[in-house]
């Protein structure tokens, strides 16, 4: 079976600690880095435990196996699932400086029959945390960033080989490259150059014109697009997160997605007043709908264009952190429900109250889920000053 070389593995880690940590400036010595990663990633994981080491940064190292999460979920009750350990959650937070995640699954069906209840109600586990490291965030005192180890059945799910699975990994992180970190930094560079240009322009809306989607999104008061930050690896994605409640119309995406353990495929949404009023899928309905259900989850908290010319991904990888940066033929567009991004705030965020983040229609949720169409599609953008542009169009910005 297909394994990465010892070459690889270590240039991986060397993107992860190097220069996804501190917002492309990577890893200081003395900063407290929290690892976690399946088991099935071990490998990688190992690697950038050293890598954290030999930079002189301290680890803090969680491994997970989905076999527990599985047992746990079939004879749990739903307390348990939503039991909290919020005294845990706040001392860790209070002793990282980052959080390295490494997404990988033995078998990404894991959870396939666990009640839909079940899985959502394991999201108010986590709430205290989310918002502990948005806290901290916010203040410029914690940076995270996630990558991704295949397996076998993440690649059959894709319908590729395991070896064409992490082709698609090594190019889309520039691993098999002299100096993946310097060739990150490039590529950030050229991201930077378009974000100033978007966030020079003023927009007022955004409109989404594709197979089945008629979409409008009301940009807001104090917006900036974001993106080549190191949050993700790989990230070519520049996004922003809206007012949630100037969203109108309808879109479909054609991505499958794997959220909860599950598949859901063929997603459509339609939103009045920046609500979700009709959800559909051809898979997973109710999973669908229950995700909906939970607080603030029908609304958008991200709004996101991938160029094509940055991103090599040209495969559904069955993953939605290489998924919502596939590059393909018209790049893609992808929307989040649930929680906003408070670095698409233009200003410090560190001074507003939840109260002001309302007043602005920035989302809060313990939800955020991405949702990928790669479909051909035009964006067209209103200027505060009434004028009309072709933002996007055959998978590239036009500006």
């Amino acid at each position: 079976m297909y394994k990465p070389s010892q070459q690889i593995l270590e240039n991986y880690a060397k993107v992860l600690i190097n220069f996804a940590l501190n917002s492309g400036k990577g890893l200081k010595p003395k900063e407290v880095v929290f690892l976690d990663f399946e088991e099935s990633a071990k490998d990688l994981g190992l690697e950038v435990y050293k890598r954290i080491i030999l930079t002189g940064g301290h680890p803090i190292v969680r491994m997970y196996d989905e076999n527990f999460s599985r047992v746990f979920f079939e004879l749990a009750s739903i307390n348990q699932i939503e039991f909290a350990p919020n005294e845990y959650y706040k001392g860790l937070v209070k002793t990282i400086d980052h959080r390295v995640s490494i997404l990988s699954n033995k078998d990404p069906l894991y959870l396939k029959g666990v009640p839909a209840e079940k899985l959502v109600a394991a999201n108010k586990s986590v709430l205290l945390l989310k918002r502990l490291m948005f806290e901290k965030e916010d203040a410029g005192k914690f940076t995270w960033t996630l990558g991704l180890y295949g397996t076998k059945k993440q690649a059959d799910q894709a319908k590729l080989s395991l070896e064409d699975y992490w082709s698609q990994i090594i190019k889309a992180c520039f691993l098999d490259t002299p100096n993946p970190v310097a060739h990150w930094r490039k590529v950030f560079e050229d991201l930077e150059r378009i974000r100033t240009k978007l966030n020079k322009l003023n927009i007022k809306t955004i409109k989404v014109t594709a197979k089945d989607t008629d979409l409008v999104i009301g940009l807001g008061e104090k917006r900036l697009f974001a993106g080549g930050s190191g949050r993700n690896i790989p990230s070519f994605e520049l996004f922003t997160s809206p007012d949630w409640r100037l969203v109108e119309g309808r879109v479909y995406f054609d991505q499958p997605l794997y959220r909860f353990g599950n598949l859901l495929q063929g997603v459509y949404l339609e939103f009045k007043k920046g609500r979700v009023v009709k959800a559909k899928a051809k898979k997973n309905e109710k999973l669908l709908q229950q995700m909906i259900k939970q607080k603030n989850a029908d609304k958008v908290g991200e709004f996101s264009l991938t160029d094509k010319r940055f991103s090599k991904i040209d495969k559904f990888m069955a993953n939605t952190l290489y998924d919502e940066n596939f590059g393909g033929s018209f790049g893609n567009m992808h929307l989040a429900l649930g929680s906003s991004y408070h670095d698409c705030f233009a200003g410090n965020p560190k001074n507003l109250k939840d109260k002001d983040w309302q007043k602005l229609g920035f989302n809060d949720s313990v939800e955020h889920t991405d949702i990928v169409q790669s479909l051909d599609r035009v964006v067209e953008a209103e200027l505060n000053n009434g004028s009309k542009i072709f933002l996007y169009k055959n998978g590239q910005f036009l500006i």
